[in-house]
């Protein structure tokens, strides 16, 4: 069985989503292929659960630094894993197709393969019911192949890790009930977030990190959530290189052997969490049949064209790439964003327009069609507690890139709007000028629900906003956004 559309997108999570709702808006007919669950790894085992499992932690721990309110008490598990459920749907994707039917996107289940340029072929997923592999479709594009696969989990490559059977965040995200005891390998952003949930939710953690804490951030922001996650009784140990894992019977306990502090120990826990990084899921979409190495990541220019495809005709590109596998930020946001170039691209160069001009415009502007806020403005939220939130580079990472840049720190403590929500209240926040340029170039903010803080930063950011301007945007008072007076206060002005 063949069909033939104008566009194809391989994967239909958000990225792919918004690929799909943003190629279609001239006109063209669009299929996405989907082996999985339409909504993918955001909706249903990453930002979606992860955020429902930390959420009544936070709100447990605002409370009770606030005078006058009572003890709120453990929590209730059954009820926060239950309100999970509920928040990811127990896996029902039936809404995520209706909206993408309704925009009218062909949704095709099944795993999606490219065999030639603008082909591709999709072997249905297996069922238990099964008796064999089932039909393979066949389907052709028009115009373009948007891949938008996202990424998978790497094991790194301890003895016995494997065989030990260990969570990755997929497990822990949909856990059926909390273990006594867990362990955490990595100490990235999945590490120190379910590091901080089931601490919440009665666990007994262990955090084994190689080095510091979220290593992408600010070194201050790692070294303050791993002081917090050691108020909450985590055992957080640094510089911890784990040598083997075992675990003796299914289902039993794990025991994991670490080098730590000049010494070998055995740690044991009921389950094992294994968060050390992922990789583009490239490895089976057929790449090899379009010139292009199976595994590696995707490498794109700005309109998200992958370099080194081929052209159509007219001289432009058939073959797109949005999200994880393109290596260049693994969130789900920027990964929207790169989706939403992608389709507005497509749509322009092969819509009823027929606008082969749509390139990418010169370096130093902005368009529609360049995904250029993935230099410079790309953003994090991690939701431990405290909250970490950063845009644009890291003090290091900008002086290592040649930027003559101005670090400005405050104590959120400091302001008006932070005594008022708790005594107890502690943040940090930094800003980096560019000196030469007066302009913001990266902030971060470390404190509870600095999250919330960080769009006004993206924005000064973005907009390249001069101090002298931003010094007339007036915070209102009293705010903890009040810190961006005392950033132009500390800064001189």
């Amino acid at each position: 069985m063949e069909q033939t559309f104008d566009v194809i997108v391989l994967g239909a999570g958000p990225v792919g989503e918004n690929a799909a709702d943003r190629a279609s808006r001239t006109g063209l007919s669009v299929a996405v292929v989907e082996a999985e669950l339409v909504g993918g790894e955001c909706s249903y085992w990453a930002c979606i659960p992860s955020k429902t499992l930390l959420r009544p932690g936070a709100a447990r721990d605002a409370a009770a630094q606030v005078p006058g309110v009572a003890d709120p008490g453990a929590l209730d598990a059954g009820a926060v894993l239950a309100w999970r459920d509920e928040m990811t749907g127990e896996g029902d994707d039936s809404g995520q197709v209706s909206w993408l039917e309704s925009i009218g996107v062909t949704v095709v289940r099944g795993h999606g393969r490219l065999v030639a340029e603008r082909v591709v072929e999709v072997t249905p997923a297996r069922t238990v019911d099964d008796d064999g592999p089932g039909e393979v479709h066949r389907l052709a594009a028009r115009c373009a192949v948007v891949v938008a696969t996202g990424s998978e989990v790497t094991l790194p490559p301890v003895p016995g890790l494997a065989a030990a059977n260990p969570w990755t965040s997929r497990e822990a995200t949909s856990a059926e009930t909390v273990p006594e005891s867990l362990v955490i390998v990595g100490g990235g952003v999945v590490g120190c977030e379910m590091a901080t949930a089931y601490a919440d939710l009665g666990a007994h953690v262990t955090l084994l990190a190689r080095s510091g804490l979220l290593g992408g951030a600010e070194e201050f922001a790692g070294e303050a959530v791993a002081a917090a996650l050691r108020d909450a009784g985590v055992d957080v140990r640094l510089g911890a290189d784990v040598r083997a894992v075992s675990r003796p019977e299914v289902g039993g306990r794990v025991s994991v052997e670490v080098d730590h502090d000049g010494s070998t120990e055995q740690v044991e826990a009921a389950e094992l969490l294994v968060a050390t990084g992922r990789r583009p899921r490239t490895g089976d979409v057929g790449l090899d049949t379009v010139g292009l190495t199976p595994g590696d990541p995707l490498t794109i220019d700005d309109s998200t064209a992958v370099t080194g495809a081929g052209e159509d005709p007219q001289g432009r590109p058939w073959l797109y790439a949005c999200g994880d596998v393109t290596g260049r930020v693994a969130t789900t946001h920027q990964g929207k964003y790169q989706a939403r170039v992608a389709g507005d691209v497509v749509a322009a160069r092969f819509g009823p327009g027929d606008d082969p001009t749509a390139q990418v415009p010169p370096s130093g502007t902005w368009s529609p069609y360049a995904a250029r806020a993935d230099h410079g403005a790309q953003t994090q939220a991690v939701f431990t507690r405290p909250q970490v939130a950063w845009v644009g580079p890291t003090e290091r990472e900008a002086r290592e890139a040649g930027l003559a840049v101005q670090a400005v720190d405050y104590d959120l403590s400091g302001v008006a709007g932070a005594s008022v929500t708790s005594p107890h209240y502690a943040g940090r926040a930094r800003i980096l000028v560019d000196t030469g340029r007066r302009v913001l170039v990266g902030a971060t903010f470390v404190g509870p629900d600095a999250g919330e803080m960080l769009h006004a930063a993206t924005i000064a950011v973005v907009g390249e906003v001069p101090l002298d301007r931003l010094w007339h945007a007036v915070p209102a008072f009293p705010t903890v956004s009040e810190v961006w007076l005392r950033f132009c206060e500390e800064y001189g002005m």
